[in-house]
């Protein structure tokens, strides 16, 4: 009965639940730096606003987002129908698949990279190319040249989930360029907020050269609102007005809404998450090379760093109480991604990735 895609799949695993680790080791505290959430939470403004939503539990919610379209609009200075709002950037990846994928056609992406790409295409049936990293980067030459007049959507998540890296403004100006027009292409900027890099790209700005582009952000990162999922696409007005069809009627809660626009209004928050994160990561820097550990500089809330077995490596955290991600989920078995966290919370894994060096430095 099913589409025998589906057999080949399996449901997104996001790791193991903070009371999962509880009950498994029988500890206490748990600490979870595994799946890049915001460790600040989000901002006070966003309890504040749910409170007018008191008595509005039986109401369906604004289906077009109004309120929440010409706030985003405003604060990224674009037309208002040039946005098209999803539960979480992973719905509108799922929008995009299921509107322009299908058999005979294939999609190109990096390898590894954001798994749900892949997901979705091999659901619509469509052909995936995937073109390994180089040096943890997407080698948009490799890429190029699996493009061809079958070719629908080309992702590049910008940074990448999970090393982190970007494809900066010269290089993606020059990729842009050359992709014909019969292919999509998806710049996921879903931690575009933690950016930091003078070169990287204003894809915003560049809309208007390139009709076959789209962007992707999400509240779920940096504004703190993953349990809200709410995440956006930004494209030309005639795209997405078409994309909308294959929405669901209410597919944002009020809520998530609402939680939104708060957040949105609250960029002084933002700021000082990301120069905590700066903070957080230069911290992992300086361990990583008193240990000779090789990493990749991330644009993002989080780090990947080569320790060897990541599987083992994560079992040793997990039985300490800090729940990370082995790279072995993530396509890289040799290392482990870590969120930045709070300044105690980067202290402590660090201290505890200390003893963990020292004794595979001992066995050596």
């Amino acid at each position: 009965m099913l589409k025998k895609q589906l057999l080949e799949l399996h449901a997104y695993s996001p790791g193991k639940s903070i009371d999962e680790v509880k009950r498994e080791y029988g500890l206490e505290k748990i600490v979870k730096l595994a799946s890049n959430e915001n460790p600040f939470g989000c901002s006070p403004k966003v309890s504040e606003a749910l409170t007018s939503l008191a008595g509005q539990f039986a109401l369906y919610p604004d289906g077009g987002a109004y309120e929440l379209r010409k706030q985003v609009a405003a604060h990224l200075n674009v037309a208002p129908d040039q946005l098209l709002f999803g539960s979480g950037l992973d719905e509108v990846i799922q929008m995009l698949s299921r509107s322009i994928l299908s058999a005979g056609t294939n999609t190109v992406m990096a390898k590894p990279t954001f798994s749900q790409y892949r997901h979705h295409a091999v659901i619509e049936n469509a052909e995936v190319r995937e073109v390994p990293l180089q040096n943890g980067t997407h080698d948009l030459e490799g890429m190029l040249s699996q493009v061809d007049e079958h070719t629908r959507i080309v992702w590049i998540c910008n940074p990448n989930n999970p090393t982190g890296t970007y494809v900066n403004t010269k290089q993606l100006q020059d990729f842009l360029s050359r992709i014909p027009k019969t292919a999509l292409v998806v710049m996921d900027e879903a931690y575009y907020e933690y950016a930091t890099a003078d070169d990287y790209p204003d894809t915003l700005s560049l809309l208007p050269n390139y009709e076959n582009m789209v962007v992707l952000r999400t509240f779920s990162k940096a504004y703190g609102l993953a349990s809200f999922r709410m995440g956006y696409a930004v494209g030309h007005a005639s795209f997405i007005s078409r994309l909308q069809a294959g929405r669901l009627p209410f597919n944002t809660s009020s809520f998530a809404q609402v939680a939104a626009i708060a957040a949105l209004q609250d960029q002084k928050f933002i700021e000082q998450c990301v120069k905590a994160n700066e903070k957080g990561l230069q911290r992992y820097y300086e361990f990583c090379k008193r240990h000779d550990i090789n990493y990749y500089p991330s644009q993002a809330n989080f780090i990947f760093m080569e320790v060897g077995d990541g599987n083992a490596v994560f079992q040793e955290l997990l039985q300490a109480g800090y729940i990370v991600r082995s790279g072995a989920g993530l396509g890289l078995p040799n290392g482990i991604r870590i969120t930045i966290g709070s300044e105690e919370e980067n202290e402590e894994i660090i201290a505890l990735l200390e003893k963990v060096v020292a004794k595979k430095e001992n066995c050596l």
